[in-house]
């Protein structure tokens, strides 16, 4: 699966530009699953069985995965949406940042072992951390860029020089950077949070049709509207909006999934909406 061929082909036949973000917190689980060895794999994989014509990609978050030493079972499922569902890619969210010799067993895991079709990536190590992922042409890599947390501004938001005279947001270089030096496969996107939706649309100005993974709808409370409208691309797609726990955690009974589907068709019809 080329990731970008496959993104703009479900954004385009499904309608849909959600993606679904699997946090899996066996806290949260329903009842029945509480005990159950494979409980992380059932319980997302339901969710993904429920939602999956409903949205343009399926983002786990790694980290979920590892803390309850559930990796196996994060390989199960990646390995049952690409055979159930092979029409839906799957964004690993791992954020995986270091220098270039470590970066490429990173890569290796995320596309090798785990064969997820994109990742996403934390930038601020420079081009060197990023070559080993965006080697793997066929996939996408994701650069954490406007980020949703409001401790972002901590450095995102930091003016530097611009080659060539005057100032720009640490933020908007990485997104020029990407743009125009990183992208020369056409496998990147960025992630920029729709809590800041002055920054999706600074950023959509920069980057022409490039791809945006936009989390903080839902629990964090991100405007859909908002959202659309800075960021999507003159097609009306682009994004990838994300939505996890809202989806996720709508019932809390035997029915879970049918309530995540019933959540998750609320959220795509309010999204296209605005489009």
């Amino acid at each position: 699966m080329h990731f970008m061929s496959a993104l703009r082909a479900a954004w385009q036949q499904r309608d849909s530009l959600l993606c679904v973000g699997l946090d899996p917190d066996p806290a949260r689980f329903p009842a029945h699953l509480e005990g159950r060895a494979d409980a992380v794999f059932e319980f997302c994989k339901a969710i993904v069985d429920a939602t999956a014509d409903l949205v343009c990609c399926f983002k786990p978050q790694i980290a979920y995965f590892a803390a309850q030493r559930a990796e196996d079972q994060l390989e199960a499922l990646i390995a049952h949406i690409h055979e159930r569902h092979p029409a839906t890619p799957v964004v690993l969210d791992a954020k995986r940042g270091d220098i270039g010799s470590t970066a490429g067993q990173y890569a290796v895991e995320a596309f090798e072992r785990y064969r997820a079709d994109a990742i996403t990536v934390n930038p601020y190590m420079g081009r060197d951390s990023v070559e080993p992922y965006l080697a793997y042409s066929d996939k996408g890599v994701i650069l954490l860029c406007r980020t949703s947390n409001a401790g972002g501004s901590d450095l995102q938001f930091l003016e530097v020089g611009r080659p060539g005279g005057g100032v720009e947001k640490l933020y908007e270089r990485v997104a020029r950077l990407v743009a125009e030096e990183w992208n020369a496969s056409g496998n990147c996107g960025l992630v920029v949070g729709a809590t800041f939706p002055d920054e999706i649309a600074r950023v959509r100005a920069l980057t022409g049709e490039m791809p945006l993974l936009v989390p903080g709808i839902g629990a964090q409370g991100g405007d859909i509207a908002a959202t659309v409208a800075a960021g999507r691309s003159a097609d009306g797609s682009g994004l990838m909006i994300n939505s996890s726990r809202a989806i996720l955690y709508a019932g809390a009974d035997e029915d879970f999934a049918a309530a995540a589907r019933r959540v998750a068709l609320a959220t795509r019809d309010a999204i296209n909406a605005h489009r």
